[in-house]
């Protein structure tokens, strides 16, 4: 039991010391506390501490000078020299991102790079784990996907970190509002929904009801298209008509927000969805309502993902070039690596405007 005490102890402390480390508090060649101070502020016995600080010298985080004490030491040459390059994603085997990842691995191999790839579930906790450990290994730069992006992030202090650690890093699909100066390679979400919206205004469709994502910087634009179509278009933008989600009620609130609009006799005609994903899914409660598509109501989705190609009823969707996409995070990141761009530059911000591919979910309504 003693042993198990004591084993938590240097443990907390090794946390607590390559905490301090990561996040550049103590810096490189900068000294840390001797063991017989470390020992008195957190009341461990030195043995404790020289175990701590022993693993840490171990896994390279720390060195010690003979009669000069443990320093901290500078990784900078170690991960300028690095071939892996961290990627991280809310998402890895499912939906757009095998595609995504594809064209960010295609860009680094070829380039002599590897990837070190994780995903967030979309977890503000799984994503601050995520930026802990590569932070801890040799990377040489950070493709990320930003998780919940449209909130305030509680994982800033791993980003400032980066930048303490002269990391670069590169945001993908979204980008946190407090770090929209960072360089980023998004789509047009707002220009994407724009065109969808008004592909089914110029069909006759005047009732659109939208559906969009609340916690990602995606979902907030793809709205701004959709009140912006309709305004351009002299139709009355209706807050009853727009429904919100999270992450955790994706499944569910989409689906059941449509069955009580439509049963509660509010005139629908057509829906906008925030993804495939999601527009499938209201396909499906449309038919539970004995409503067909597109003959009753026109659906057009988001991301031509396989989803929508592979529907019994072909869907109209907002493209997504994923591998383009991936490729072009996959290029900026190495021309910020080799100094050819350099963060204040204009650029480090690459747009890709997604066009409408037309298929079978939507159909002209009579004036």
């Amino acid at each position: 039991m003693q042993k198990d005490e004591n084993q938590t102890k240097y443990s907390m402390l090794k946390a607590f010391l390559k905490d301090e480390i990561l996040m550049g508090n103590i810096k490189p060649g900068e000294k840390i506390p001797s063991e017989n101070t470390l020992a008195e502020k957190f009341s461990l016995s030195r043995q404790t501490v020289r175990k701590a600080i022993s693993m840490l010298v171990n896994e390279g985080f720390l060195y010690t000078r003979q009669g000069k004490g443990t320093f901290c030491r500078d990784r900078t040459a170690s991960r300028r020299d690095s071939r892996n390059i961290g990627v991280i994603t809310t998402y890895i085997s499912e939906y757009i991102f095998p595609r995504l990842i594809q064209g960010i691995d295609k860009v680094l191999s070829e380039n002599g790079y590897s990837i070190i790839l994780k995903n967030t579930g979309n977890s503000v906790e799984k994503e601050a784990a995520c930026l802990d450990d590569l932070l801890g290994n040799d990377v040489g730069g950070l493709i990320i996907e930003p998780t919940r992006s449209a909130l305030f992030s509680g994982n800033l202090k791993y980003y400032r970190a980066l930048d303490r650690h002269r990391i670069p890093y590169v945001f993908i699909h979204g980008y946190y509002q407090l770090l929209e100066d960072k360089p980023r390679v998004v789509l047009d979400d707002e220009a994407g929904e724009y065109s969808a919206v008004e592909h089914l205004i110029k069909l006759g469709h005047r009732n659109i009801l939208g559906i969009f994502k609340a916690d990602d910087i995606q979902g907030i634009n793809r709205h701004k298209g959709y009140a912006r179509a309709l305004a351009d278009n002299g139709i009355m933008y209706d807050p009853d008509k727009v429904v919100w989600f999270h992450t955790e009620d994706r499944f569910t609130k989409p689906c059941i927000a449509v069955r009580d609009i439509i049963s509660s006799g509010t005139r629908i005609d057509a829906i906008a969805a925030y993804n495939d994903m999601v527009a499938v899914k209201v396909l499906e409660q449309l038919g539970k309502l004995g409503l067909s598509v597109p003959d009753d109501i026109s659906v057009v989705g988001f991301d031509d993902s396989y989803l929508a190609q592979n529907n019994p009823v072909k869907l109209t969707t907002v493209g997504h070039p994923k591998e383009k996409l991936g490729e072009a995070a996959a290029e900026l990141l190495l021309e910020l690596m080799s100094g050819q761009v350099m963060s204040d530059s204009a650029a480090k911000e690459k747009v890709i405007v997604p066009e409408l591919t037309v298929r079978d979910s939507c159909v002209s309504r009579p004036g």
